[in-house]
């Protein structure tokens, strides 16, 4: 401890934002972990870098006494998840309950595309399974099965230890758990950290969900080692992904992909198709494949996004990236113009006895 106290700088891991505001994870000589509350340096700010859970971050300006510090260098990431914000994920803990919100095929469907777009592998876990009987399970397992899913079957509130697949697949990797209101994330994070207070919320009995319980994302430590994180639950999922990246999302489509007749087979009404046909998903499939498609239209529509940086090269070969300032704004007018706004101005109030006389609009553009 000693000898990292006199260090200027660390590597950390933001665990939590909250306004300006960032906890970062430091560890420091194999000790328990310490938590800093830190800002952001500006000129993070003028880049445009956005500090988001799970960033590794360099930690300046540290005070050790107050537990305060600067961020001023992210990592890179190796992938980052959008709503909400989380970067460096190892897996997706996608949670459902079985009854109580009654588990709807539609919407869990969604959710799995959603997670597999992303990229990152997905586990899922399927919650309240003391609420059905053996032969319903068994339904469900084949059932998920066939789509190409081994879910793990638990009960938060009945289960007096949680199965060893579970806990072995959440030892030493960050972890994100996500799923719609009401399914027993909370209550699942409560038991993995004995100590953390999340709050939870009873289920809607009129409208047969959960509202929402969760109102912010924060990464925990596991007893058993790594990192996990409770989301806020969403019922209805955006789907942005392009057409290739829908079509891996569905394990269907990847066993059986490779054997259609064009390459460039979107798996509808083409000639030649092996991936159409009777599989449970495929009318979900062409669902997401039309609202995918209005998207990307969409998309085609929008302006590209002006880069926030510039690239200059410095007198010893370095490469260094400055903010770029926006356009016009911070710009010196000439003396030209100047004079060009003047003449305007004269011809604008010219006749007029008084200022009185003048348009309000006239006045507000040169500033009176």
């Amino acid at each position: 401890m000693k000898a990292a106290k006199s260090l200027s700088s660390m590597l950390g891991t933001v665990v939590a934002c909250q306004a300006n505001y960032y906890q970062v994870r430091l560890c420091v000589d194999g000790d328990e972990p310490l938590y800093f509350l830190c800002t952001r340096r500006a000129r993070l700010k003028k880049l445009g870098r956005q500090v988001v859970v799970g960033d590794r971050v360099i930690v300046e300006e540290l005070d050790w006494h107050d537990r305060r510090g600067a961020i001023a260098t992210i990592q890179p990431r190796t992938n980052l998840l959008d709503r909400p914000p989380v970067s460096n994920v190892d897996q997706i803990l996608l949670i459902f309950a079985l009854a109580e919100p009654q588990l709807d095929p539609i919407q869990l469907s969604r959710f799995l595309v959603k997670a597999e777009s992303t990229g990152i592998p997905v586990n899922l876990c399927l919650n309240k399974r003391d609420l059905l009987s053996e032969a319903e399970l068994d339904q469900w397992q084949t059932r998920l099965r066939s789509w190409g899913y081994k879910p793990t079957f638990i009960s938060v509130r009945k289960d007096k230890k949680l199965p060893p697949t579970l806990m072995h697949t959440l030892s030493q990797r960050v972890s994100v758990v996500a799923g719609p209101s009401g399914v027993g994330k909370s209550s699942l994070l409560n038991r993995l950290v004995p100590d953390v207070e999340a709050r939870t919320n009873a289920v809607s009995g009129k409208l047969g969900r959960g509202r929402h319980t969760t109102r912010h994302v924060e990464l925990f430590d596991l007893p058993s080692g790594g990192l996990l994180a409770d989301t806020p639950g969403f019922n209805q999922p955006d789907v942005t992904c392009d057409v290739e990246t829908l079509m891996g999302c569905f394990p269907e489509i990847r066993q059986l992909g490779g054997q259609c007749q064009f390459n460039n087979c979107v798996h509808r009404d083409e000639p030649g198709c092996s991936i159409r046909g009777d599989w449970e998903r495929y009318a979900h499939y062409l669902s997401l494949l039309d609202e995918v498609l209005h998207h990307q239209q969409q998309q085609e529509h929008r302006p590209d996004e002006e880069a926030v940086e510039k690239v200059k090269i410095g007198s010893d070969g370095q490469v260094l990236h400055e903010p770029k300032l926006e356009a016009k704004k911070y710009r010196r007018k000439s003396r030209r113009q100047k004079h060009q706004d003047l003449q305007d101005m004269c011809y604008d109030v010219m006749g007029a006895d008084s200022i009185d006389d003048i348009d309000d609009a006239v006045l507000e553009e040169y500033g009176f």
